[in-house]
C-alpha cells in the first residue's frame, strides 16, 4: 500500500511532504507533487503536513481518485 496525492495539490503545490518523507519517495512533477508507489513506506508523515488534506491512502481512493496513483505510476515508470 501507498500514499497517494490527489487533486488538490494540483492548486497549491506546497512540498511540506517532501522535506518529512523518511525514504524520499515524493517527487515534484510538472503538475503536482508525486509518490512512488514503490518506494513509499506507508508511515503517514506526508498526509500529517500536507496543508491542502491532498494525500490519501490508495486503498482509500475514491473511483475519481485512482487517475492519481495511475499518474503517480506512469511518472515514476520513466
Amino acid at each position: 500500500m501507498a500514499f497517494v496525492i490527489t487533486q488538490p495539490c494540483e492548486v497549491e503545490k506546497a512540498g511540506e511532504c517532501t522535506t518529512v518523507c523518511p525514504v524520499d519517495c515524493i517527487e515534484e512533477g510538472p503538475t503536482q507533487f508525486y509518490i512512488d508507489p514503490d518506494v513509499c513506506i506507508d508511515c503517514g508523515a506526508c498526509k500529517a503536513v500536507c496543508p491542502v488534506d491532498a494525500i490519501e491512502e490508495e486503498y482509500d481512493l475514491t473511483p475519481e481518485q485512482e487517475v492519481y496513483l495511475e499518474k503517480a505510476e506512469a511518472y515514476f515508470a520513466k
